[in-house]
């Protein structure tokens, strides 16, 4: 297989949309990863449904991916909002 059809392949199992949001960094980075959350939860759950895979697998993947995306998360949108700033006491 050449390289063109490896890539061609890529981007149909794991499509990836352009980011429309305010752009910092941080928000991309996390862009990017809610994508590939959402894309891999569409694969376990066909999985799933067409009985490839148990239910219970399913879900400890899903459960999985999702300690990741909150991770993610933290790493990436948590970290990177300026506190706020406190009220001086009346």
């Amino acid at each position: 297989m050449n390289d063109n059809s490896e890539n061609v392949k890529d981007k149909f199992f794991n499509p990836q949309s352009t980011y429309r949001g305010e752009f910092t960094p941080e928000s991309l980075a996390f862009n990017a990863n809610l994508q590939e959350f959402a894309n891999r939860i569409s694969i376990i759950c066909n999985l799933e449904t067409g009985g490839r895979i148990p239910s219970e697998d399913a879900y400890k993947q899903i459960k999985q991916l999702w300690k990741q995306l909150k991770q993610s998360k933290a790493e990436f949108l948590d970290a990177s909002q300026p506190p706020r700033p406190e009220l001086p006491p009346e």
